[in-house]
């Protein structure tokens, strides 16, 4: 069966952080559950082309894994919550030593338990996306490591750094108390935020959208919102749908921001009908659920900008005054130099360029946002349209100094020749 490691690989990033979750559940050891998973996946590289894919392949999985790990604790078992840790598992492995591994029941899905572990707010945020992708991902460490361009070793000394944390202050595995529930939900999404952000813009290297990361991201965050919606005890979470809306949206465009030349296609000049419009309804049916609850948060608001763009049928139907007005709220709500320089170009295109550039420099963000190249881009774009095409093209020079993605500097220095060849 030469289709085996194939199959093998699609099971395993289908199903991976719901047997590890599983796995981590009884074990309470990270690298242990690792560890018995791989060797399962051996297992299964070997087996499954003579005896043919199991019918429940998770379940299978589970269950080598858990004698693997029995194995692994049999060899190396000394002390006392290794041996505990043994018993429990030797009692699972005989009370299901009757059946195959592929007709063992459902295994329970500890995926919600697993992500608030991996997120807890003892760690490092770093530390937090990175375990979140290795270990409800199946990401592998030198996976992720590419992910956010880190030198493999230091991605491996910070799993492990976190994995040990989580030993040794006893974080517990479990989804937090009620009157926790809350503050840590934010730490959740924020998490899954990032991920999305580094694929939909990717800081560095030469793909401007890093389709593998946005896909992660979208289906962690499903799994988040259904995982919620299954716990009886748990109320809705808006803030959770509108981050899935907001993905939902912005990934809808992704087919039109980059040509057939590979160059970056502005949203003003992007081909509308390359958008992917199962999203599009899918992301304002979300939005319109999560704001039907009345708690207004961060990510709906950004959900909802997003959606005034998806809903105009041309750029110029496009409501700037309202887009302007939603981010003066995210201001206040998440106030962030980033966030008032997207409120500047939306009042720009509102308003014209020049009111633009005059809140640019009323609100000081030259100071603030003097190393960040999407700052100096938008300020050149806006006194391109203004006419002021010296002061444009020092701008653009600077966030050129500045701007680390292929593409991205591509377009800036495209822009750079026109305005330079415009000003002479």
């Amino acid at each position: 069966m030469e289709h085996v490691p194939q199959a093998v690989d699609q099971i395993f990033r289908r199903e991976s952080g719901r047997i590890q979750a599983a796995l981590i559940a009884t074990l309470r050891d990270f690298t242990l559950a690792e560890d018995a998973l791989q060797d399962a996946v051996v297992a299964a590289l070997q087996q499954w082309p003579t005896d043919g894919i199991p019918r429940n392949p998770a379940a299978w999985l589970t269950t080598i894994a858990r004698r693997k790990a029995i194995d692994r604790l049999r060899r190396e078992s000394t002390l006392a919550r290794k041996q505990e840790t043994l018993r429990a598992l030797e009692g699972l492995d005989a009370s299901s030593a009757a059946d195959q591994p592929d007709d063992t029941p459902p295994i329970p899905d500890d995926r919600l338990k697993l992500l608030f572990t991996c997120c807890h707010p003892a760690l490092p945020l770093e530390a937090r996306v990175a375990l979140t992708l290795r270990t409800l991902g199946g990401l592998s460490t030198s996976e992720v490591a590419a992910a956010f361009l880190a030198p493999l070793p230091t991605m491996a000394q910070r799993l492990v750094r976190a994995q040990r944390k989580i030993r040794d202050a006893g974080i517990p595995y479990r989804v937090p108390p009620l009157p926790l529930l809350a503050e840590r939900m934010e730490g959740v999404l924020a998490v899954l935020y990032l991920i999305f952000n580094e694929g939909y813009s990717s800081t560095s290297g030469d793909a401007l959208i890093r389709q593998d990361l946005c896909a992660e991201a979208i289906r962690l965050t499903r799994v988040l919102v259904s995982l919620i919606a299954s716990e009886p005890e748990l109320r809705d979470e808006p803030e959770a749908l509108g981050l899935l809306a907001l993905m939902l949206l912005h990934s809808s465009r992704r087919g039109a921001r980059v040509d057939t030349s590979g160059d970056l296609v502005l949203l003003e000049d992007q081909d509308r009908t390359l958008w992917n419009w199962g999203e599009i309804v899918e992301g304002i049916e979300l939005l319109d659920a999560a704001l039907a609850m009345r708690r207004p948060g961060p990510y709906q608001i950004q959900a909802a900008i997003s959606a005034l763009h998806a809903e105009a049928p041309t750029p110029e139907d496009t409501d700037w005054r309202q887009i302007a007005l939603l981010y003066a709220r995210l201001t206040k709500m998440t106030p962030s130099p980033v966030v008032e320089l997207n409120q500047a170009v939306a009042v720009a295109m509102a308003e014209g360029a020049a009111a633009g550039i005059e809140m640019l420099d009323h609100l000081r963000l030259g100071e603030t946002l003097a190393h960040y190249h999407l700052y100096h881009a938008a300020r050149a774009d806006l006194l391109r349209r203004a006419g002021r095409s010296k002061e444009a093209a020092a701008s653009y020079r600077q966030a050129l100094s500045l701007c680390q993605n292929r593409i991205e500097r591509r377009f800036l220095q495209r822009r750079l020749a026109e305005i330079t060849q415009f000003a002479q």
